[in-house]
């Protein structure tokens, strides 16, 4: 399985079946901003990475968030 959507389906909760590359705060109910918090954490931790508030505030869908961690090096 993809380690991200992995990711994401755990911290929101939600059926990883249910993500996609295109899913955002707008497409998936349980990504409020207390989830998007939880989110930045769970990436730092999970892919040793520390994000700027620029990227945190970039990342609006898994696939920029996938984006942003391929700019830093990781691979997925």
């Amino acid at each position: 399985m993809d380690p991200l959507i992995a990711l994401f389906s755990e911290v929101l909760e939600v059926s990883a079946e249910d993500l996609s590359d295109e899913s955002s705060p707008d497409s998936v109910e349980e990504w409020d901003s207390l989830a998007a918090m939880s989110l930045v954490s769970a990436i730092e931790m999970t892919f040793d990475v520390e994000l700027s508030t620029g990227e945190m505030m970039k990342m609006n869908t898994i696939g920029i968030a996938r984006q942003v961690l391929t700019e830093k090096g990781v691979t997925i």
